[in-house]
């Protein structure tokens, strides 16, 4: 694809989204997702082969699904209230319509199969694309009806996503797909909160965009797509395995790292609302998600696999690499914690 095709992609996909957060026109938000879900289907299927053709057409059909719900919600709610206006408080029924059509879109429990699927069968950048830019626009949607969204359904669909995003987990060695059940357990989070101070899911998501962009782009200079390459690379970028160790381990919500302020405000803000069991519940089914970073943790950094002495100064000529990472976004995703206390409002 020439670079003229890309741009014009790139920047439909950048307007759509746009669109979506800056309206607050049913019908306008509906053509920004519109625009964010076509124009990234090309993306997708950029390096032409059977796995990505796939892939895009489960994303496809998914998304189309959750876009025919979304326009029926929309429609019955201009023909009940006579407007087209976000902020009307609709009936339970177009609520439920509503916050269906968007859990479909985030890939949220019980419709999180295509998450894994589409990640698996596209390169890491838009792998990367996938799991944070198009997730703005259906969450900002939710942000801005947080009042009127049915809460029992997106409580239980926050359950179940942190359950199956910590147990789906376990059993990978594609670091795709651990990325993408990893997703799955943060928008979790993100959504359990929603109900009670929005704000916090905003926080949750800036934390997560910027861990994953991170652990994406350093996967991405190294070419690392299972557990049995991430395992090589002390012998090629002795460097990037304290990145990896760190972003992973921020990405589990472990302090100090920055992954641990999200997790900790959610907490924060459940309890105070008199809401005891459910932060329990979440803790408990986070552990899932982390034991399978601390493996990641594990087979990169504490394990030392059979080499030759040749192999072992392979890192000498090729410490280049990590210098693509950057720093910046590194030391945000990783050491931020103590700028938590600056935003204590959100508690």
């Amino acid at each position: 694809m020439n670079i003229t095709m890309m741009t014009i992609i790139y920047s439909t996909l950048i307007m759509g989204t746009l669109i979506t957060l800056i309206s607050s026109h049913w019908l306008l938000m509906w053509v920004g997702l519109e625009l964010s879900m076509m124009s990234i289907i090309p993306i997708l299927m950029n390096k032409s082969n059977p796995r990505s053709t796939e892939a895009a057409t489960k994303y496809f059909l998914t998304q189309a699904t959750a876009s025919m719900i979304l326009l029926f919600s929309i429609i019955m709610t201009m023909l009940y209230s006579g407007q087209w206006s976000i902020f009307y408080s609709s009936n339970p029924l177009i609520s439920l319509a509503l916050t269906l059509s968007l859990i479909m879109k985030l890939g949220l429990a019980p419709f999180h199969f295509w998450v894994t699927e589409v990640t698996q069968g596209t390169p890491l950048i838009p792998g990367m694309i996938l799991l944070t830019w198009q997730k703005i626009a259906p969450l900002s949607i939710l942000i801005q009806t947080s009042s009127t969204i049915n809460q029992p359904l997106i409580i239980i669909s926050a359950l179940l996503s942190t359950l199956l995003g910590g147990w789906g987990g376990l059993n990978q060695t594609q670091l795709r797909k651990i990325l993408a059940y990893s997703s799955i357990a943060h928008m979790g989070w993100m959504l359990v909160v929603l109900t009670y101070n929005p704000s916090a899911t905003l926080f949750n998501l800036i934390i997560y965009i910027m861990l994953t962009i991170s652990l994406f782009i350093t996967l991405y200079t190294n070419n690392n797509l299972t557990t049995l390459s991430l395992s090589h690379v002390w012998s090629t970028a002795p460097p990037t395995i304290i990145i990896i160790l760190m972003n992973l381990l921020s990405l589990g919500g472990l302090p100090p790292l920055t992954g641990f302020a999200p997790k900790w405000i959610i907490i924060q803000e459940l309890i105070k609302n008199n809401n005891i069991v459910l932060p329990m519940l979440m803790t408990m089914m986070a552990l899932l998600s982390l034991y399978f970073y601390m493996r990641l943790t594990y087979s990169t950094t504490l394990t030392l696999f059979p080499t030759t002495n040749n192999t072992k100064t392979k890192w000498y000529f090729n410490n280049n690499k990590t210098l693509m990472i950057p720093p910046s976004l590194t030391t945000l995703s990783t050491m931020a914690l103590p700028l938590t206390p600056l935003l204590s409002i959100l508690s």
